[in-house]
């Protein structure tokens, strides 16, 4: 008996051995516990796995880039970026492709080794593309459109019915060329004849009068053929007065407005500001492509495109704000912080990279989630307390129907219920540390218990 004195050993000294308590008691609420430290410990788990991934997946040595065909602005962009990369450790692989349209087909392809390609905004292809990711755009490629006529047209509907130069097979200026005339209505197999011409040999069709109008992009009309046009006796660059409505009818091409005499300052050509229309040239990577190298390669494009050309301020590329396809997350990331870190200024760029990640994984460690296991024991104290409110509950509900008029029956079915009640709160394992509420509780529910055995023998007295 809890209280008593220790019964006498055989050699006539009192036995010293502990009381025993009941062990329900002593013991922790396993399922409580777990609900209340549970979400946190999987969260640091989590968090600590995604620093192992992030630290055991060491960025490749080698990547692959499909550029553009030998000569090419895009190869000749991919060599400058190989020099760069190769500064840090990594492999750039050039691979000469036909431009941008098989630049898309191989990164769609996932056979294919490709990492990385330089593609004109606005394009598409039918193959799945919902893998790739832009790093960002480089630079405008512009498209200029020139005529032969003895005055200035002010729309392409104009050339309704004339011979147009509109590219070859597959290239960006030939599927940029095919939208802006059918959205003035003029497609193939109608009046207006189109020649898969492109490059010098659409530039001789004009100058020939084998064409009446040729359309130029890229590397077809480098700013020394431009001047050359400008020159030349009956030909006229189009000038797009309707450049702000094209812009909103495609968004992938960029109004840009050579000032004049940006080609030729001693003849002033243009003589007047014109209007062009720029699609952008694009870094497509494959989604899956690390990110150290995704720093590594935005950083390469900062050294060879941040500077200012006829056609481009200084400062203006690479931009994240000017894309086709979703703007890389690690892209964004890194255009958002700006400047080398210290970790990039003075260690390997693979371990700056893993090591700026792994801080961004571990801070919600040390900020989050540690500060808020001082918290812990208080809500263990309310999930234990809750179970005991909620009997409580339960007796209150019960004590209030007592005092209508009972029928002996229905008193019978609370005295049941209470019962119920009692045998619930003893079988439930609570911490020593809630013993008081617990059997201060049973003491509440002999309580009840006596006002309703007392009821019962005060009514038959009054009958």
């Amino acid at each position: 008996m809890i209280g008593s004195n220790p019964p006498n050993t055989p050699d006539g000294h009192k036995s010293h051995r502990p009381l025993r308590f009941p062990l329900k008691i002593t013991r922790v609420s396993w399922w409580a516990l777990a609900q209340t430290v549970g979400p946190v410990a999987l969260l640091c788990v989590v968090l600590v796995w995604g620093t192992l991934h992030f630290f055991s997946s060491a960025p490749p040595r080698t990547i692959t880039i499909s550029a553009g065909p030998p000569g090419s602005t895009f190869e000749a962009n991919a060599e400058r970026y190989r020099k760069i990369l190769a500064r840090n450790g990594v492999n750039l692989k050039i691979l000469p492709s036909q431009g941008s349209i098989d630049n898309l087909h191989r990164l769609a392809d996932p056979k294919s080794k490709v990492d990385i390609a330089l593609v004109v905004s606005g394009l598409s292809v039918s193959d799945d593309t919902s893998k790739l990711e832009s790093l960002g755009s480089l630079f405008y490629q512009p498209l200029t459109i020139f005529y032969r006529s003895p005055k200035p047209i002010t729309r392409l509907s104009e050339l309704q019915g004339h011979t147009i130069a509109i590219g070859t097979e597959g290239t960006a200026t030939r599927f940029i060329a095919l939208a802006l005339l059918k959205a003035n209505e003029i497609e193939p197999g109608g009046p207006t004849r189109f020649l898969d011409l492109e490059g010098e040999d659409a530039r001789k069709a004009l100058l020939h009068r084998q064409a009446d109008a040729i359309f130029l992009s890229g590397d077809s009309s480098p700013p020394a053929t431009i001047r050359e046009m400008l020159h030349a006796e009956g030909i006229r660059l189009f000038d797009f007065e309707q450049a702000n409505a094209y812009v909103r009818r495609f968004p992938y091409i960029n109004k840009l407005v050579v000032p004049a005499g940006a080609f030729d300052l001693g003849e002033n050509l243009p003589p007047t500001d014109i209007n062009l229309m720029a699609p952008t040239v694009e870094l497509v990577a494959r989604s899956n492509l690390h990110p150290a190298i995704c720093d590594l390669l935005i950083e390469a494009a900062f050294e060879v495109h941040n500077h200012a050309t006829v056609l481009q301020q200084a400062g203006q590329f690479p931009t994240p704000q000017m894309h086709t396809f979703p703007i890389s997350a690690e892209a964004a990331r890194y255009y958002k912080s700006g400047d080398k870190s210290f970790t990039y200024r003075y260690l390997p760029f693979w371990l700056a990279s893993l090591l700026n990640r792994a801080i961004v994984l571990l801070v919600p460690i040390f900020v989050v989630v540690i500060p808020s296991l001082k918290y812990l024991p208080q809500l263990y104290r309310w999930r234990i307390s809750s179970r005991i409110h909620k009997r409580y509950g339960e007796l209150m509900a019960l004590e209030r129907e007592a005092l209508r008029p009972l029928s002996d029956e229905r008193r019978g079915e609370l005295l049941d219920r209470l019962q119920e009640i009692e045998k619930a709160v003893i079988k439930r394992k609570i911490p020593g540390s809630h013993a008081e509420q617990l059997y201060l509780l049973r003491q509440h529910i002999g309580f009840v218990r006596e006002n309703l055995t007392r009821k019962s023998r005060a009514e038959p007295a009054k009958a």
